[in-house]
């Protein structure tokens, strides 16, 4: 008998001080080393996309690791990257903490597009009032000083 499973998450968490360090010149270099840590988890990576503070992934987890095992080890390995990547000066790593939800199949496609347009996206909303947007949309509580460090 087969095991059958879907653990769709949409992802989201930030640079480090929110600094503004993911130039769209580079982000693709970074997004595809990500993609490669995802995929070497045995998850499998929707999309991925961002803007100059945070990025966004809407990944399937394969239920032989647990989301938060994911998350560190993407923001471990990806800030060692990029603090030896020239195209990513000053960076200072990925910011504590994340958000993640769960969604259904029924908005994979929704979830995509959201992400696949963050540049346009943030031309009028800024993370700070996207992320809490987003917790509060989800009902997550949480407390603001929290979102900027």
């Amino acid at each position: 008998m087969s095991s059958y499973r879907q653990i769709l998450y949409h992802i989201v968490f930030g640079t480090k001080e929110r600094q503004k360090t993911i130039t769209d010149e580079y982000s693709s270099e970074l997004y595809k080393y990500i993609w490669g840590i995802v995929k070497n988890h045995d998850c499998h990576l929707y999309r991925i996309n961002g803007a100059e503070e945070h990025i966004h992934l809407l990944c399937d987890l394969h239920p032989s690791i647990s989301l938060e095992n994911l998350i560190k080890d993407i923001k471990v390995a990806s800030s060692l990257w990029l603090k030896k990547n020239p195209g990513f000066k000053g960076i200072k790593g990925w910011a504590e903490g994340y958000a993640a939800i769960t969604i259904s199949i029924k908005e994979k496609d929704i979830v995509v597009e959201y992400i696949k347009n963050q540049k346009e996206h943030h031309k009028k909303v800024n993370f700070f009032d996207e992320y809490k947007k987003f917790l509060i949309d989800n009902g997550i509580e949480f407390d603001e000083k929290y979102l900027i460090k």
